[in-house]
């Protein structure tokens, strides 16, 4: 039973916005491929798992504190023999581990090593499970699950999965009877009730809103290289039609993640957009779809 779906981080979102109307560095270009493609690959582990049989409790993307640190779990999965703890990575190409260390091959790159990061995540969990007087066997694992992923001098000896094993992990996994009972329920519900909404690793850029590009961004390709025909906004570098409305919505939504203090106004909204349409549309859609607040003159929307 899958209690907590993932969704995308505020963190990715935002980055992908600020790269539409802004010059990236490229430590914050490659902070953004790293999160497009963790988040790939825990989407691509999570519909892995949705075959899972048996009763268990799944609940993805955990942000929890224990003794005043911070630590976050990919996927907790609550089964009758443990609480498997999995962090997971999509990694590509060919690495070595080399004592603690992690490094590409090609890029000639150090990583962090994850089996260090879950270790402390696990110790963390324990101590959590501790204050919490709550008894249960914490299994804890690095899954790398992208196929183009490869190993070398990978140690037996630690709790690492491999692309090729992947399967095999899921159907032992599949064929260890589990029955959940109270204890079980309680701990679900407790982490759910214990997760962190506001995530305080984020680290985004300085950016500030007289110095973002204006206007309405392609919903495909990014570029704000556009124009209305009739009742669609139309990309002009790869032809991609969106209905207006469905666009200015889109663009609401991202001044309230770059902005979330921001108040939402019809000269707002039209300003964002470059005075793509015209303020009679900004507010007819704005009325449609979010609640007004305070007076004529001085309303905005939630």
């Amino acid at each position: 039973m899958l209690l907590k779906t993932r969704t995308e981080p505020t963190e990715l979102i935002a980055l992908r916005h600020l790269n539409k109307r802004m010059e990236l560095s490229s430590s914050d270009k490659f902070q953004l491929w790293t999160m497009e493609k963790g988040f790939t690959g825990e989407v691509h582990f999570d519909r892995m798992t949705e075959s899972l049989a048996e009763e268990r409790f799944i609940i993805d993307d955990l942000l929890l504190k224990a003794n005043n640190s911070y630590f976050q779990l990919d996927k907790v999965i609550i089964a009758q023999d443990a609480v498997y703890l999995i962090d997971i990575k999509y990694h590509e190409g060919d690495y070595y581990l080399e004592g603690d260390k992690l490094y590409s091959v090609n890029r000639r790159r150090e990583y962090k090593n994850p089996v260090i990061q879950l270790t402390r995540s696990e110790t963390l969990f324990r101590q959590l499970l501790q204050n919490l007087k709550m008894n249960h066997l914490v299994r804890a694992t690095v899954v790398f699950n992208n196929p183009e992923f490869t190993l070398y001098q990978a140690p037996m000896d630690q709790p690492i999965i491999l692309p090729t094993q992947i399967n095999r992990f899921l159907k032992e996994l599949n064929n260890t009877p589990s029955k959940l009972d109270e204890s079980h329920k309680k701990l679900a519900q407790t982490l759910l009730s214990m997760h962190q909404v506001k995530n305080p690793f984020a680290t985004l850029p300085e950016y500030r809103y007289d110095h973002l590009e204006k206007g309405m961004n392609c919903r495909e390709c990014g570029s704000l290289n556009t124009e209305i025909d009739q009742y669609d906004l139309v990309c002009g570098k790869c032809g991609t039609r969106e209905r207006i409305e469905k666009a200015i919505v889109r663009h609401i939504e991202e001044i309230k993640v770059l902005f979330p203090e921001k108040k939402i106004t019809t000269q707002t909204v039209y300003d964002w957009c470059n005075g793509k349409v015209s303020r009679r549309t900004f507010l007819r859609v704005l009325k449609k779809n979010y609640k007004s607040t305070g007076k004529t003159k001085d309303s905005y929307f939630d």
